[in-house]
């Protein structure tokens, strides 16, 4: 069977379908003394009124960014500087968010949001089909966004209809992706305007088209870091999001797109993250059924900058599939193991040991479900399940010194 959903999403079904168990008791796990911690400490953070938020990106100053749920139901990208979160409002649509680690220590905010128009070619874009955010009918238009000093601007495209912004640092480079005006001929189901990386400096007006690797039609960036090295993805048009979008992961030297190692499968091969030495986390597809068409079976892997090969990080114990999100400057992973009885399951990965994270903080019943990144000092960042009340809440996990 084909499945075509997005990883983000497979996570939200794992979440919803299977309900979590309270995180047993164990040994403390050994970490190296190098720094890093034993436990931490956990505070969640207020949301807009709804019953789930996320956070998605920590500045080595603690601000978190995210999104959370108001009292209607309707999705709103968040700046929290403390607890109190700051509505960042949207492009004219009823949804926004900040999907990936789009906020640097300037306070400026990157992410995608629906616009009040309509999309003539009724796409399902990587907006809605990675379920970053609810589907509208009809379908709206959705656009990459910047946010600075309380202004909310839409970042332009490349010359077709939709845009998606996923990282920035602190030089204010923007990274994403936008349509093209031209049809791509490797698209499948609702997609049909090809599209392409970009790297956009909104403060200087300027843009820069990222190129797919050679052979490919399609690219995406996903990160960036402080001396300007993107990564990202390349391949087919496809579904406009993962699967055959992602056959390499490329990090771009200059505007040349450089291949990544992965897995060893087909599909799926997606960084998420860079660090200043230019280490790399994500996911990626190895050998084994299903890869061939497209299924999602990936692992959380690791690369060292200039390595030969990309590390598997595994999976928690019983759990199939798992994501790395974010890495600090220490080299330090976090993501979500999934696929099991469980449901999604924060991890820490450190030194070539993969930890549940749950056994690191003192939250039980509650659950932390996906650790989405982390900064310099060891602050965590993600989603936590309240047990007694079912929300999902954003919150902030600080090492214990």
């Amino acid at each position: 069977m084909r499945h075509l959903w997005s990883p983000i999403l497979l996570v939200a079904v794992w979440a919803c379908t299977s309900e979590p168990l309270p995180s047993q008791p164990g040994a403390t796990p050994r970490f190296d003394a190098d720094g890093a911690p034993r436990r931490y400490d956990v505070v969640t953070l207020q949301s807009l009124g709804g019953s789930t938020s996320r956070g998605m990106a920590i500045t080595n100053e603690g601000a978190v960014a995210g999104w959370s749920l108001q009292a209607d139901a309707t999705r709103h990208a968040v700046l929290w500087r403390g607890d109190e979160p700051i509505d960042l409002r949207t492009l004219g649509g009823p949804n926004s968010t900040v999907p990936w680690p789009g906020l640097n220590a300037r306070g400026m905010v990157v992410g995608i949001s629906q616009t009040g128009e309509l999309d003539t070619l009724n796409e399902a874009w990587s907006c809605e089909a990675g379920g970053f955010l609810p589907a509208t009918n009809p379908r709206q238009v959705c656009r990459g966004f910047f946010w600075y000093q309380g202004q909310l601007r839409a970042l332009p495209t490349l010359g077709g209809t939709h845009g998606f912004a996923t990282g920035i640092n602190n030089r204010g480079q923007v990274v994403g992706w936008a349509e093209t005006a031209e049809r791509d001929s490797t698209c499948t189901g609702v997609q049909q305007l090809g599209f392409q990386a970009v790297l956009w400096e909104p403060l200087r007006a300027r843009m820069h088209r990222l190129r797919p690797f050679p052979g490919h039609s399609a690219s995406a960036a996903t990160a960036i870091n402080e001396r300007g090295q993107a990564v990202g993805i390349s391949g087919d048009c496809d579904q406009a999001v993962g699967r055959f979008s992602a056959r390499r992961a490329v990090l771009w030297k200059g505007h040349r797109p450089i291949e990544i190692p992965n897995l060893g499968g087909t599909s799926w091969h997606t960084p998420m993250d860079i660090n200043e030495r230019g280490d790399v986390t994500g996911f990626s597809n190895p050998p084994g059924p299903g890869d061939v068409a497209g299924e999602f079976i990936a692992h959380a892997f690791y690369w060292r900058a200039g390595s030969r090969t990309a590390q598997d990080l595994g999976v928690l114990p019983g759990d199939a599939f798992s994501q790395g999100m974010g890495i600090n400057a220490r080299g330090q992973v976090v993501g979500v193991s999934f696929g099991g009885t469980a449901g999604s399951r924060a991890f820490i990965w450190h030194n070539g040991e993969m930890t549940n994270l749950n056994d690191l903080v003192d939250v039980a019943p509650n659950i932390l479900q996906s650790a989405q990144h982390i900064n310099d000092a060891g602050q965590i960042t993600g989603r936590l399940r309240e047990v007694a009340t079912g929300k999902v809440l954003a919150f902030v996990a600080t090492p214990r010194r």
